[in-house]
């Protein structure tokens, strides 16, 4: 299995670097927009997920627009993508408001004391933003704890008993975001929940629009778009509202690449390979998720430990001793100069770099296939690191 246009792309991409292929995600575009086409909904880019903004002018003409978590990810959604920009916090501050009512068009929001304390503000907006509230449906169908919005204790979502006695005038929408790299039978799971705690609030006059926030899977190869189109097609019906839908990672999927160099091989009980790239600093999900990234060399995907004959754990470039990126095996020594590809680092990866211990961040590149060609959007060096601080 080898990487599209790989060979171009790693005789002219830096190392380290990030590289989105354009063409894999225009077909990451022409999948979700038939989902839009055939189920009447809008799909927004959560920015939280994938923010490269030089590709904006491109994602923009088939998506909505984009759903951000504060104002510095609105304002970045209202002047470079300009078209829809949908914002919901788990609170806000009266600052974050005043600048929010020049930049977003929906405002969740994730309590009623939030939405309560900062509606003269918004009335007093000098453009319109429609209101909305973020549910918890209290449907547990993430696998991994700390990606589970309705477990118990979450912090997300307000519960169908604190909407007793309280008047939703002035709110034209319900959220919810339940799901993490999910199918649609967990989104089914869901709605049939929501239907069951809020299908009454539904059924309001006032309420125009459900946002069914992100985590689908969308563009996976084995995910039910028929099942997706059908249960929205049902909302619709069902209580006559528009519907949205705000993946980050489902744009993104298996369109980027992160290229890495082999720096040195040391050996404590078994062989080790420190690159120039690494795991907290470039790729946290490889920690926190805990996910592991496929790998290439010269075409050939690493296998799991021992099952090719040289098996290598492979470091990144931090002081944290826990800065491992997993344990691989290849099919022939590693050498320092060996470039390998990472596989899935376009969503969650840029966005959640840093510059701990000062580590270079990875060049941000896109692959044109059509002009056969590796455009170099960002570098970076000392002065980001530099004035990160003071």
């Amino acid at each position: 299995m080898q990487t599209p246009d790989i060979e171009r792309i790693l005789a002219q991409a830096p190392s380290p670097c990030f590289v989105v292929h354009e063409g894999l995600l225009q077909r990451n575009l022409d999948i979700l927009n038939a989902v839009q086409e055939r189920a009447g909904c809008k799909i927004l880019l959560a920015l939280k997920g994938f923010a490269m903004w030089s590709l904006f002018p491109h994602i923009r003409e088939t998506l909505q627009g984009c759903c951000a978590s504060g104002p510095i990810e609105a304002r970045l959604g209202r002047e470079v993508f300009n078209r829809e920009v949908h914002t919901f916090a788990a609170a806000f501050s009266e600052a974050d408001i005043r600048e929010l009512t020049t930049l977003t068009d929906h405002i969740v929001f994730n309590s009623f004391s939030q939405w309560e304390r900062f509606q003269p503000i918004l009335a007093k907006a000098s453009r319109p933003i429609e209101v909305g509230l973020r549910v918890n449906p209290e449907v547990s169908t993430a696998a991994v704890a700390i990606y589970d919005p309705c477990a118990p204790g979450s912090r997300l979502g307000i519960l169908r008993e604190a909407f007793a006695g309280k008047s939703l005038e002035g709110i034209s929408g319900l959220h919810f975001h339940t799901l993490c790299e999910q199918n649609s039978d967990a989104l089914e799971q869901t709605l049939n929940g929501l239907y069951e705690k809020f299908g009454d609030i539904l059924k309001r006059d006032q309420i125009r629009w459900l946002n069914m926030g992100g985590g689908h899977h969308i563009t996976r190869e084995d995910y039910d778009t028929d099942r997706l189109v059908r249960l929205i097609h049902r909302v619709k019906e069902q209580y006559g509202v528009e519907v949205y839908m705000e993946p980050g990672e489902a744009v993104a999927l298996n369109t980027g690449f992160l290229i890495a160099t082999v720096l040195d091989i040391v050996h404590n009980a078994m062989d080790i390979a420190i690159l120039d790239t690494s795991a907290t600093c470039h790729m946290p999900d490889v920690l926190e998720m805990p996910y592991r990234p496929k790998i290439e060399l010269e075409g050939v995907l690493a296998g799991e430990p021992g099952q090719r004959p040289h098996t290598y754990r492979l470091g990144g470039l931090s002081c944290l001793a826990g800065d491992v990126i997993g344990d691989y095996s290849f099919t022939r020594p590693l050498q320092p100069g060996d470039r390998l590809v990472f596989h899935d680092m376009g969503h969650y990866s840029m966005v959640k770099t840093t510059t701990f211990n000062g580590v270079r961040l990875p060049t941000i590149a896109s692959y044109d296939p059509a002009l056969g060609a590796v455009q170099i959007k960002r570098t970076f060096g000392y002065e980001d690191y530099k004035t990160r601080l003071s």
